[in-house]
């Protein structure tokens, strides 16, 4: 049977206790991977970067950056199938640019000269403009978060379960995975996997939100 995106948009839940028996499939998890990879993004800068956690070995490292000052996260990320660490760029700088440009000409979304040019001036604009606010690194974290509510939503519609974490101490995994000195920081864990029914408290109870009329307008 199939559902509407509200559907998986009110069932969804974040999942508070995961059942370590079970694992993604390798073709969910090229779901996921796509999904990770063609969320949107201001310009189509894609500030981000992901480190992806399956093996106990892995899972233990993400879990560095909870077992101090979050250890109530701990035991999804070792119980969960994948973990998944979402970075930013810290710095734009001119040449990653080049590199978005040069991948979407060889890609062909970009052909004729002027289409690059406009491209390239349109993506430098918006750069520097946060350049100058010096806020670029707020910039790409508020695009990597496009990137989790996509996430969030495409891996519902898969059946997979997942919390999203800003417990962390992102200090620890910028040291545990050098991300500083690759010009990354880290923002937010998310745990995916199968929800364990007994023990995960969040999935019994009614979703709740404001209602519409509350946050919304509509002229």
């Amino acid at each position: 049977m199939e559902h509407s995106i509200s559907h998986y948009a009110t069932s969804r839940h974040t999942a508070k206790a995961y059942d370590s028996s079970r694992k993604i499939s390798d073709a969910d998890m090229e779901h996921i991977r796509t999904l990770l990879r063609n969320a949107a993004s201001s310009v189509n800068l894609q500030p981000w970067h992901f480190l992806i956690a399956s093996t106990p070995d892995g899972k233990e490292r993400v879990a560095k950056g909870t077992d101090e000052k979050y250890p109530f996260n701990s035991k999804a990320i070792r119980d969960c199938s994948h973990a998944v660490v979402f970075a930013c760029r810290s710095e734009i700088s001119d040449e990653y640019i080049q590199k978005v440009l040069n991948k979407e000409v060889a890609d062909k979304r970009l052909v004729a000269e002027e289409a690059k040019q406009r491209q390239l001036a349109s993506r430098t604009m918006f750069t520097n403009i946060h350049r100058e606010a010096g806020d670029v690194k707020e910039w790409a974290a508020l695009q990597t978060y496009l990137n989790l509510g996509a996430l969030l939503l495409g891996a519902a519609t898969l059946g997979i379960d997942a919390t999203p974490m800003e417990g962390v101490d992102t200090e620890a995994l910028n040291r545990e995975f050098c991300l500083s000195e690759q010009g990354l920081s880290a923002l937010v864990v998310v745990t995916l996997g199968y929800s364990d029914e007994e023990n995960d408290y969040n999935a019994k109870l009614p979703k709740s939100r404001l209602d519409w009329t509350e946050i919304a307008t509509e002229i």
